[in-house]
C-alpha cells in the first residue's frame, strides 16, 4: 500500500522569496501479521518555483499582496490547485522573520497556501530545515561523523550540527551577503546593518554610507565576518565581537567538527568562482562567498558539497516538516486539521510517582499557559512506558484526566502525546473516564518538547495514521 501526499514550502527570505512543490510517499512497512508501520518512504521534488525578490514596502512591511500574486502564478505554472496540497510549511527567515507583520504574514499565507500548511518561522527551525534540505543529516549518518552545516543568506547564517544521523545544536549568526549593499552601477554603498557597522567602527575599518568601493577595499570587513564564522565553529577563539553578532545563540562547541557543508544564495560562490561583475546582486555576497572559500573554513576542514545550496531552505520546508503519526492511535471525532497546540511536556520525575503527583504536576504547569487568566488549548505531552501494565494505563489516565480538571470543562476535546506506542489503551481509557461525553485526540511515536506547537492534519492511510507537524516557533 502507497500513498502520496503533496507537500510545498514556500521560504520567505532577507532576499528572495521561492517555493518547492514535494511529493512524500507513504508506505507501510509492517508486515501483515503486525501493527502497520507507516514511514515516508520516498521524497521527490516535483515543481522548483522562479526564484523572485522578497518584496518589502516602504514602511519595512513585507508586501503579502505580492507575495500572494507571486504564489497564485507559482501554482498555476506547476498546475496545481491549493486544495490539492496536504501539508507543508510556509517560513519566514533571516532578517525577513524581524518585519514589523512577519507574524501576520505567517498565518495569512498559512491559510491561502493550502489547508494543512505550517506556519513559522525562527532561526532554529530554519537551521534544522536547511541542513536537512542540504543534506547534512544523510552526509553524518552514511559517514558516521560530526558535520556543520552553514546556511548563509541575506541576513543571516543558520548552523546545525548533526552526529551520526542526530541533530545535536543549531545557532544563528548575523551575518550574509545582503549586510553590506553596493550600487551595481556607480559600487556606491547604499546600506551597512547596524551589526556591520559597528564591527567595521571597532576595528578601525572605513566603511561609510555613500562611499565608492572596490572588492580590495571591502577585504578587511568581509575578512572580520569569515573570522566570526570560523569562531562559530570552533577553528578558532571566540573574540570581543562573537557575541554581538549571535542572534540568539551560538553552537555549544563540545566536540570537534571535522566536516563543513554550505547551503544558502551565498554558498554558490564558496564552491564555485563567479562570473562577470562580482557586485551583479547588489550587495557583497559573491565576494564573501569567495572569502569563505578562501578560509581555513575549507582548507581545515572536509568540505561536503551540499545538494541543494541556495533552495535548501524551501526543500527542507517542503519535504522534511511531516511526520507520520505511530498506527496505535485512538481519535473520537473528525475535527481535523487542528492547528498550532502549544504542548506541555511533563518531566520524567513528574511521571514516575502516583497518579497524584501526575495530576499536581499537570494542574501546576498548565498555570504557563493561561492568557490573562484564561487558559487556551493545551496538548500534554509524557514519555509513557514500553509495555505499560494495566495497573500503570489506569494510573496514566487518573492522574491525567484530575490534572486537566480545569481544561476539560472547556469545549476543547483532550489531546495527549505519548512518546512510546501506547496511546491507544490510554486514549480509549481516558475516553472512558470521560463518560465517552468528551472528545479525545491520544497519539504516539512523535517526539515533542515544551515550547513546540503541534499541527493534526486530517486521517491518512484509511484512518489509520494521522500526519503530524511539529513547530518550534520563535519569533524575535
Amino acid at each position: 500500500m502507497e500513498e502520496q501526499l503533496l507537500s510545498v514550502g514556500i521560504d520567505m527570505g532577507t532576499s528572495t522569496t521561492q517555493i518547492v512543490l514535494s511529493k512524500l510517499h507513504i508506505q507501510n512497512l509492517a508486515s501483515s501479521f503486525s501493527v502497520p508501520r507507516l514511514v515516508i518512504t520516498d521524497k521527490e521534488v516535483v515543481y522548483r518555483s522562479d526564484i523572485c525578490f522578497t518584496p518589502v514596502m516602504e514602511d519595512n512591511r513585507i508586501d503579502m499582496q505580492k507575495i500572494q500574486v507571486f504564489i497564485q502564478e507559482q501554482y498555476e505554472k506547476a498546475g496545481i490547485r491549493k486544495e490539492d496540497i496536504q501539508t507543508g510549511a510556509v517560513i519566514i527567515t533571516g532578517e525577513t522573520a524581524r518585519k514589523e507583520n512577519a507574524n501576520e504574514a505567517v498565518l495569512s499565507l498559512s491559510g491561502f497556501a493550502g489547508d494543512f500548511v505550517v506556519a513559522t518561522a525562527g532561526p532554529d527551525l530554519e537551521s534544522i530545515i536547511a541542513a536537512k534540505g542540504a543534506g547534512a543529516h544523510t552526509y553524518s549518518k552514511e559517514h558516521s561523523t560530526s558535520i556543520v552545516n552553514i546556511d548563509i543568506g541575506g541576513g543571516t547564517s543558520n548552523l546545525a550540527l548533526f552526529a551520526n544521523g542526530d541533530l545535536i545544536d543549531t545557532g544563528c549568526l548575523d551575518i550574509g551577503g545582503r549586510l553590506i549593499k553596493v550600487d551595481q552601477g556607480t559600487h556606491e554603498v547604499t546600506y551597512i546593518a547596524p551589526k556591520i557597522k559597528q564591527l567595521a567602527e571597532q576595528r578601525g575599518i572605513k566603511l561609510a554610507l555613500r562611499q565608492r568601493v572596490t572588492p580590495v577595499d571591502l577585504e578587511p570587513i568581509i575578512g572580520e565576518m569569515v573570522k566570526l564564522l570560523e569562531e562559530s565553529v570552533g577553528l578558532r577563539q571566540a573574540g570581543d565581537f562573537y557575541d554581538t553578532i549571535i542572534t540568539n545563540k551560538g553552537l555549544k562547541l563540545e566536540r570537534s567538527i571535522p566536516c563543513i557543508s554550505f547551503s544558502g544564495g551565498v554558498a554558490d560562490y564558496i564552491y564555485q568562482e563567479a562570473s562577470g561583475d562580482v557586485f551583479q546582486y547588489g550587495d557583497i555576497g559573491i565576494l564573501l562567498g569567495r572569502a569563505i572559500a578562501a578560509s581555513p573554513l575549507t582548507s581545515q576542514m572536509t568540505v561536503a558539497r551540499s545538494a541543494e545550496t541556495i533552495r535548501a531552505t524551501v526543500v527542507g520546508a517542503g519535504s522534511h516538516t511531516t511526520e507520520i503519526s505511530g498506527s496505535t492511535i485512538t481519535y473520537t471525532e473528525e475535527s481535523f486539521p487542528i492547528k498550532n497546540i502549544p504542548i506541555l511536556k511533563l518531566a520524567a520525575a513528574d511521571e514516575s510517582g502516583s497518579s497524584d503527583r501526575l495530576s499536581q504536576a499537570v494542574a501546576d504547569k498548565l498555570n504557563w499557559f493561561k492568557l490573562n487568566n484564561d487558559l487556551q488549548r493545551v496538548a500534554i505531552a509524557v514519555e509513557g512506558k514500553k509495555s505499560p501494565s494495566f495497573q500503570e494505563v489506569q494510573k496514566y489516565a487518573q492522574g491525567l484526566y484530575q490534572g486537566m480538571s480545569e481544561l476539560l470543562e472547556r469545549d476543547y476535546p483532550l489531546i495527549v502525546i505519548v512518546h512510546h506506542d501506547m496511546a491507544k489503551v490510554l486514549g480509549q481509557t481516558l475516553y472512558a473516564l470521560l463518560g465517552y461525553k468528551k472528545d479525545v485526540v491520544c497519539i504516539d511515536s512523535v517526539m515533542v518538547d515544551n515550547g513546540d506547537y503541534i499541527d493534526i492534519g486530517k486521517p491518512i492511510a484509511n484512518g489509520k495514521v494521522l500526519p503530524v507537524v511539529i513547530k518550534t516557533l520563535v519569533f524575535h
